[in-house]
């Protein structure tokens, strides 16, 4: 991801429109990558080194998660521990995807490009979405002494 495509994204001096993008960003990513996922698990195992039946069954489970992260960034105001849940669900994915790298799988060469580049995507969002809710918060603190 460009860092060209960010800041447009990210152009905002209003932090809730700003975590909505991120959020809505993630979203995206992450469906269509369960899409495909799901629609190519035979092909995609192949190429990466991964079963296509976990492959199958993580695509399944990105669509969900992604049309909640989709539910998240269409909201107003996006609740907080929502949000905070898709933090660490990214993180976790970001530090899951590492240690089977490391610990479980056996993958391909594109297999071992694209599971920690998946993964630096993922913890980035991550980073953007906890900047973004930061910024939220601190912004909601000032109203409130105002």
């Amino acid at each position: 991801m460009s860092a060209t495509l960010l800041g447009s994204i990210s152009r905002s001096t209003e932090p809730q429109t700003m975590l909505r993008r991120f959020l809505a960003l993630d979203a995206v990513v992450t469906t269509a990558n369960g899409l495909v996922y799901v629609a190519a698990s035979g092909p995609l195992g192949r190429l990466l080194g991964v079963g296509s039946g976990l492959l199958l069954e993580l695509g399944v489970l990105l669509v969900l998660f992604g049309a909640g992260v989709g539910y998240l960034a269409s909201r107003r105001q996006p609740p907080v521990l929502p949000v905070k849940a898709v933090i660490d669900a990214n993180l976790l994915w970001a530090a899951l995807s590492i240690a089977a790298l490391v610990l479980w799988f056996s993958p391909t060469t594109a297999g071992a490009v694209w599971i920690p580049m998946q993964a630096m995507t993922v913890g980035g969002f991550a980073v953007l979405q906890h900047l973004a809710l930061r910024a939220v918060a601190a912004q909601d603190r000032s109203t409130l002494l105002s």
